[in-house]
Formats: structure tokens, C-alpha cells, sequence
């Protein structure tokens, strides 16, 4: 697994020190052990793993502000434990409302020595942060309304939402309220998986 995670991040301008790169193979073996009996997710190979889940997460960090990130909607932590793992500068909230999952994150930061993750087991929609994020990152939400529509009180004009997106979704951004505005579209390339990936910046629209 090692090998093909450093295939597929030489392919990228990702800077990634060893020890990290053991962490998410570590991340992976954990993933492919508690999902033989959790059913965490569909994809069952642990290379095939190392392309979907890892690499595919970690390359949105280079878009990632300074401040705390919640990773809304998380299912087994992705994309925000490769991303707490590369970025331990950060702090990453992490939520999903299914009680397995929240402990498969809790348990795979406590064995990896992952302390720059707090796991929460609440719907998106009751959880009430002291401050606001400075980005909402998802990756699993349907439609970028659905985002804005129960995640609208994480954050506030600063900050960020960031939507992991397959194809341009044109439709859903011509339908975006009128306090949202679209502040950058980053094509994303994901070394060993064939298709398009976007990641959508949004922000509240500045009424000033």
C-alpha cells in the first residue's frame, strides 16, 4: 500500500513527509479492518482505497484557510482525517451522525496519535459551535443546497464552503440564493481515478 500511495502522490505537487505517509496507510489497514464488520464503505479493496478515499481527500488541502474545519457529514473521516494527517497545523471537527462511525474515528485517532481531531456524533443541523468555522469542507452531501441549507450557522461572511463535487454542477450553482456567491472553482486531478473533480469555494455575498 505504501508503494502505491507514493505512485500516486509523486503525480501531485502534495508535500507529504514519511511519517505522514505512514499514518495513512495505517489510516487504510484500519479502515479495511473495521469495515469487514461496520460496513464503513463500498469500496472493499485497500488500494483501491489508497486512490478513492486518500488521495482523493488529500487534494483539496492546498485550498484549505487557516482555522478550524469542519468536515460535515464525515462517514469514516474523510476527507477529514487525511487531511488532519497532512495538515496537523490545523483543527478538524469532524461530524456524522451515525454512532459507528464516530467511533471508528475516535478509535483510529486515539491508535494513530492523531491529536488535531475532535470526532462529534450529532445531525449537522443541532450542532452549535461556540465560533464560527472558517470552512465547512463536505464531501458526501447531495446538492450543494442541501449544504448551505443545514450548514448555513457553522460559519459566518468570513469563512468558507467548500463542496467536493464529481462534474461541474452547473444546474446547482445557477440555483444558489441570492446571499451566496461562488468565490472559485478548482478543477481537481486525483492521480489514478478517471473522471472529473471540482472543488467548489462558496461564501456569503459581501451586503456592504
Amino acid at each position: 500500500m505504501r508503494k502505491r500511495l507514493d505512485q500516486l502522490l509523486a503525480e501531485t505537487s502534495l508535500e507529504v513527509t514519511g511519517h505522514q505517509r505512514e499514518l495513512l496507510v495505517k489510516l487504510v489497514e484500519q479502515l479495511d479492518k473495521w469495515n469487514k464488520a461496520y460496513n464503513l464503505t463500498s469500496v472493499r479493496d485497500p488500494l483501491d482505497m489508497v486512490a478513492k478515499h486518500i488521495v482523493d481527500s488529500l487534494v483539496v488541502s492546498p485550498y484549505l484557510p487557516s482555522g478550524a474545519i469542519i468536515d460535515v457529514g464525515t462517514g469514516p473521516g474523510l476527507p477529514g482525517l487525511p487531511l488532519a494527517i497532512i495538515n496537523p497545523d490545523k483543527t478538524f471537527v469532524l461530524l456524522d451522525s451515525l454512532g459507528k462511525r464516530i467511533r471508528f474515528i475516535r478509535q483510529t485517532c486515539h491508535e494513530l496519535g492523531i491529536s488535531n481531531v475532535t470526532a462529534i456524533q450529532s445531525r449537522v443541523e443541532e450542532h452549535q459551535p461556540e465560533q464560527p468555522y472558517a470552512a465547512v469542507v463536505s464531501r458526501a452531501f447531495a446538492s450543494i443546497q442541501d449544504m448551505l441549507s443545514w450548514c448555513g450557522h457553522l460559519t459566518d461572511h468570513r469563512g468558507a464552503f467548500l463542496a467536493m463535487k464529481g462534474l461541474y454542477p452547473e444546474e446547482e450553482l445557477n440555483a444558489l440564493p441570492e446571499n451566496i456567491e461562488v468565490r472559485a472553482v478548482y478543477p481537481l486531478a486525483v492521480p489514478g481515478l478517471d473522471g472529473q473533480r471540482h472543488l467548489i469555494a462558496l461564501g456569503y455575498a459581501d451586503t456592504e
